[in-house]
């Protein structure tokens, strides 16, 4: 999680200061967090110059769970209760960093990209929780190839910006689910589709206002989609969560 808009020192500063005086990051773990997650938070923060924390929730999510068992009358569990064990993992970690934000005079940022948006790929008060969606209008796939060429080419004036390594080898993550023995990790692909596929169904479904077997008709004579047995299921599934997911886009940060 980020926040930043500080008021920033007097006198001229270069990137890395301006990042410093500008940027906070907070990396929340729970059981499911994974070390590679963490350094990469960790690397991308030094990288950049941003002022970086990280802290254990673990505890805030089984008071979280205990509430609730007690509530119920029963024990949670992940074969039956698996979006409500994911959810709580997220939004405990929005009251620590708006506190932050809250103390310092910054405003909270949120992480959410519009192809998550698209979907609803997001936990309400969770990771949606901030002031500002910079990334809002941008979507995944791009911002991948975004920072594939930050890691290669760079900036001007900048150059490569070769920590980003940390980011672009690694596939998306929410890491909330324990993983299983044989079981692969989760994965943001996993849970949705392929990010290609799903930039191009929201130009299909949203932008050009075409129905899901019109979607199906285009992307059938698309390579690589036209030959993936997948591909009826992934439209499904894009429609059904965009139609049932509107609810969250009215209360995303600007």
């Amino acid at each position: 999680r980020l926040l930043s808009w500080a008021r920033l020192p007097a006198g001229a500063l270069d990137a890395t200061a301006l990042t410093r005086a500008l940027l906070v990051c907070a990396y929340q773990s729970t059981r499911n967090s994974g070390t590679v997650t963490l350094e990469a938070a960790r690397s991308v923060a030094t990288g950049t110059g941003a002022e970086f924390h990280a802290w254990d929730v673990d505890a805030l999510v089984e008071g979280y769970r205990s509430i609730a068992e007690t509530a119920l009358g029963r024990k949670l569990a992940w074969d039956g209760d698996d979006l409500a064990l994911q959810n709580i993992q997220a939004r405990v970690r929005a009251p620590s960093v708006w506190m932050l934000a809250n103390a310092m005079g910054r405003l909270l940022i949120t992480t959410s990209n519009r192809s998550e948006m698209a979907v609803g790929y997001a936990t309400m008060d969770g990771d949606t929780a901030g002031s500002l969606s910079p990334l809002a209008g941008i979507d995944k796939f791009f911002l991948l190839g975004w920072l594939a060429s930050l890691e290669t080419k760079g900036v001007d004036g900048v150059g490569p910006l070769p920590y980003l390594r940390c980011i672009t080898a690694q596939s998306p993550t929410a890491e909330l689910r324990p993983r299983k023995a044989g079981e692969a990790e989760q994965t943001d692909e996993a849970d949705l589709m392929p990010y290609p596929l799903l930039s191009r169904l929201e130009g299909l479904a949203i932008r050009d206002r075409k129905s899901p077997t019109q979607c199906l008709r285009e992307l059938s004579i698309e390579a690589p989609w036209s030959t993936d047995p997948r591909l009826k299921s992934w439209i499904a599934r894009f429609f059904r969560l965009w139609t049932r997911n509107q609810w969250k886009r009215e209360r995303y940060a600007p």
